[in-house]
């Protein structure tokens, strides 16, 4: 079996796929999203497909040694991004050509199935901002019964903020908690726009309503600075989305400087990467909750992986993770729960019609942010 056919498509925000064919008629789809960067990933596709072209699809760890030892230049969001997605296409047509899902060729389930949380919170205070809260939570709740969700504080901070705005978020996330009760759990991601005191402070703000965890609480780049906000934080830490393959978590792990780690299977290295980073984990009694609020392709190869790894607490999902329109059926949940993919490869049909629809672009992560009091630069 040989690979003769590589393409991508663009059908919606934050989705970029890629569709390997070979010879045999088998067919792989993998997601190559890279938030922000859109013409990035595609160029490079086109520049891996140059290798990929005539070769076995079937030695995957080869290939993947192959794409990240063969160029000087290792690693990077644009490489492990076109990467990670080709990993999953061929991931998806080695299940298919054994017939069988592929978490059974990763070694079969350690579980029956997968929990995910959902992204909801209380925007605003306002009266028309909880009632737009309480809808969206009851049409979740009625969606798939979830158990967790994962909200934000919102706005752009500074390194430090009165009390006003502090107390604004922090009445918002026990808001939260008086609306879902003590069965569910809630957690909250920073993105990374705190300084380290900042976080800390806001923190022990929250610790009265029991987080499941804080995530990003501070830039990813310092693995020290992390450590001392986990350090002086009474709940979990949570980290990953923007570090890549095993080396990206090394530091983490070594310096036990978070307690959760959400490697993105679209970005870290596809499933190949995402498995080995979980059993690394395992050793530092860490958790993964790998990211993914891309599209449904990128889900569906994250289940795979979730379902094999004995440290998987639960399964990041947006709304278009579940189908979005490019699936021919979509992912149902039950009680917060998604049963396992029992088709052969990743477990879907792709809709070819709706994947051929052409996306214009709009920024998803990134851009141009500016304080309003003095035009200085925030993060996204």
């Amino acid at each position: 079996m040989k690979i003769t056919r590589f393409e991508q498509f663009f059908p919606m925000p934050r989705v970029r796929l890629v569709k390997i064919t070979t010879d045999t008629g088998l067919v792989g789809w993998g997601e190559t999203t890279l938030e922000g960067k859109p013409k990035s990933t595609w160029a490079a596709v086109e520049e891996l497909a140059e290798y990929f072209l005539g070769k076995d699809p079937l030695r995957i760890e080869h290939h993947w040694q192959q794409v990240y030892r063969s160029a000087f230049f290792r690693g990077g969001n644009v490489l492990m991004s076109a990467l990670s997605g080709i990993d999953q296409a061929l991931w998806d047509i080695a299940g298919k050509h054994f017939g069988a899902p592929v978490h059974q060729l990763l070694g079969g389930a350690v579980r029956e199935r997968i929990r995910v949380y959902a992204h909801w919170g209380i925007g605003s205070l306002s009266a028309e901002g909880q009632e737009q809260a309480r809808k969206r939570l009851e049409w979740l709740q009625a969606r798939g019964g979830y158990k967790a969700f994962k909200s934000g504080p919102g706005g752009h901070w500074r390194g430090h903020e009165p009390p006003a705005v502090i107390d604004e978020f922090v009445k918002r996330a026990y808001l939260m908690r008086e609306w879902v009760g003590p069965e569910v759990e809630l957690c909250f991601d920073f993105h990374g726009k705190m300084t380290p005191a900042l976080a800390v402070e806001i923190c022990h703000e929250l610790k009265g309503m029991r987080p499941m965890f804080v995530e990003e609480p501070v830039p990813q780049e310092n693995a020290d600075a992390l450590k001392w906000v986990a350090d002086h934080v009474p709940f979990p830490i949570a980290t990953g989305e923007r570090l890549l393959t095993r080396w990206g978590f090394r530091e983490v792990l070594e310096k036990q400087a978070a307690a959760y780690l959400q490697p993105d299977i679209s970005h870290a290295g596809g499933i190949t990467e995402l498995k080995k980073i979980a059993n690394m984990a395992e050793v530092y009694y860490a958790h993964i909750m790998p990211h993914c609020a891309i599209g449904p392709v990128a889900f569906t190869a994250s289940l795979q992986v979730d379902a094999v790894c004995p440290n998987f607490l639960i399964q990041e999902q947006i709304d278009q993770g579940l189908g979005g329109g490019l699936l021919q059926e979509d992912w149902h949940l039950k009680e917060g729960h998604i049963e396992l993919p029992p088709r052969p490869g990743l477990g879907f049909e792709i809709d070819e019609k709706a994947v051929l629809q052409r996306c214009e672009y709009r920024e998803e992560l990134g851009g141009e942010f500016y304080h309003p009091a003095d035009g200085s630069v925030v993060d996204w």
